[in-house]
């Protein structure tokens, strides 16, 4: 199944700010795991 470029490039961009979106998630999940290590001891 081929793409046009349109397509393509529309495809590219979400996928980024999907990936983009997940990176933060995991990010701010990391910080919130610290903060509670942090704050236990």
């Amino acid at each position: 199944m081929a793409m046009t470029p349109e397509e393509e490039t529309e495809y590219r961009a979400r996928q980024k700010s999907r990936n983009l979106v997940l990176g933060l998630v995991l990010l701010g999940m990391a910080v919130l795991f610290y903060a509670i290590t942090i704050a236990r001891t």
